[in-house]
């Protein structure tokens, strides 16, 4: 039999106001804050853990959250998860920002590396606390659609195949999954190779005890070693986008295979692996097609219909606001995303796919989609200036100072690709 025709019938379960479909940080971010403004929220996580990337994939640092000169640009939940972290788990925020902004200019930047599994937790937390939905374990397969307006989820559990329905829906997989399984354009990317797990040896545990700091116990092994920006990628091996079982098991497979190599022939009893990561590691492998892509060239501009400003993790001084458009589509209502598959083009999906940004692109997206239902219009119109109000009363920084931009406003990425910024307004 080469075809098969499946049909079931379901009832819907349970109906909410907005739906989260992904249990990363932006994520959290979006159904922790729709809670908190007296929505019903369901969030669905796959896994059996929140924080995605950040946990899961062992991606554990709040890259820098400032410009590289002493001043603070994201805020947010973002802040107060990075102190959070600090507080049961590891502490590595720098001694300059130990007590919030240096009151000096400081070339040292505002980082956290965190303890992935104790987040975790604290993210359930947060969850719970919230008053917020979750299903764990639990699969969003495809939205229910009614022309371009979506009307709830199927998903697929230890419970079998479920409907539940929405008035809003968030979309933060990472992967873009529930939007274009429902026809939303998307926009596919490239992974490179790169694979990092966690391990001990003898000699890190000398090291952790000698500086009473359990955080100095763990090292890294590696599979692929290729950086963010491709230098080296391998000619043999391919560039992934992350979308098909069979990329993702090539990935899995040729990563796991080579951290196996690289342990065979040291000594068994003076290492041990503690974490490998429980997800691919890819960090861009489907994004939104958005009503706008932020770019490279809008470093330093100004955007009417800003959610939030950012800074370039990897690079002083640029400084980038992130449009409302990167996160809705005008032909589809009432679904919406945040963080890594937030419209971005090239290294600006970069700088919008971290954790920092994603944090606060979920909290925009989960006040965009309250306000629309609220004043009952689509995501992608609501009014403006009153998100902006709303974002600015949740401590995000909705447009950077004028003062923090640079007198030579030319954006070098990685020391190849000069851009002339002319900065503006749009």
């Amino acid at each position: 039999m080469d075809t098969i025709t499946l049909t079931k019938k379901l009832t819907m379960k349970k109906q909410y106001d907005v739906i989260v479909c992904g249990g990363g940080v932006a994520g959290v971010a979006a159904a922790v804050t729709a809670a908190g403004e007296g929505h019903s929220v369901l969030i669905l996580e796959k896994s059996n853990i929140l924080g995605g990337l950040a946990t899961l994939g062992l991606i554990n640092l709040f890259v820098p959250m400032c410009n590289g000169r002493g001043k603070q640009i994201i805020f947010g939940l973002c802040e107060k998860w990075v102190r959070l972290s600090a507080e049961v788990g590891f502490d590595t925020i720098p001694e300059e920002w130990k007590n919030g902004e240096p009151k000096e200019p400081t070339n040292v930047r505002y980082i956290q590396r965190f303890s992935p599994d104790i987040f975790a937790l604290q993210l359930t937390e947060e969850i719970v606390k919230s008053g917020a939905d979750i299903l764990f374990d639990c699969i969003a397969c495809e939205p229910v659609m009614e022309g371009k307006t979506c009307k709830g989820v199927i998903t697929e559990s230890k419970s079998g195949t479920e409907y539940y329905g929405c008035k809003m829906l968030i979309d933060v997989t990472g992967d873009c999954d529930v939007l274009r399984h429902g026809g939303v354009p998307v926009v596919p990317g490239e992974n490179f190779f790169t694979y990092m797990a966690k391990m001990i040896t003898l000699e890190s545990c000398e090291r952790a005890v000698k500086e009473k700091n359990i955080y100095r116990a763990f090292t890294g092994i590696s599979g692929g070693g290729v950086n963010l920006f491709g230098d080296n990628q391998p000619e043999n091996v391919p560039k992934w986008s992350g979308l098909t079982v069979e990329e993702v098991t090539d990935y899995l497979v040729r990563n796991q295979l080579l951290v196996l190599k690289r342990l065979k022939g040291t000594d068994r009893f003076a290492r041990e692996i503690t974490h490998l990561p429980f997800m691919p590691q890819f960090r861009t492998t489907c994004r939104l097609d958005g009503d706008y892509a932020l770019k490279v060239s809008d470093a330093y501009k100004h955007f009417d219909d800003s959610i939030c400003a950012i800074n370039d993790f990897e690079h002083r001084d640029h400084l980038f606001e992130v449009p409302l458009r990167c996160i809705t589509r005008k032909d589809y209502p009432n679904m919406l995303t945040a963080g890594r598959s937030a419209s971005g083009e090239g290294y600006g999906w970069d700088v919008l796919r971290v954790i920092p940004p994603a944090i606060i692109t979920g909290q925009a997206a989960a006040h965009t989609a309250c306000m629309a239902l609220r004043d009952k219009v689509n995501a992608a119109d609501v009014n403006i200036t009153n998100l902006q109000k709303k974002l600015e009363n949740d401590d995000i920084m909705v447009h950077f100072p004028d003062e923090y931009v640079p007198e030579d406003k030319t954006v070098v990425i990685h020391g190849k690709n000069a851009v002339e910024i002319d900065g503006g307004h749009m």
